[in-house]
């Protein structure tokens, strides 16, 4: 995620507090995503899951964009 502006996500997480809470909740839902993976959770579920994952990512984009200026 965000591979090309490390630096970048770096400065965020250490100086924006709500990029930071984003990235957080991200990775906790990416790790629940994947230990669910192949699980006999129900679709929805997964699914509900995957596209909180998503809308966090376009969020911290957002933040990411504004502090890079693109």
């Amino acid at each position: 995620m965000f591979e090309d502006q490390l630096q970048a996500v770096q400065e965020l997480l250490t100086t924006n507090e709500a990029f930071k809470e984003l990235y957080d909740r991200h990775q906790d839902l990416k790790n629940q995503v994947s230990d669910l993976n192949g699980s006999t959770v129900d679709d929805f579920t997964l699914e509900r899951l995957k596209k909180e994952k998503l809308l966090l990512k376009d969020q911290m984009a957002t933040i990411l964009n504004q502090h890079t200026g693109v």
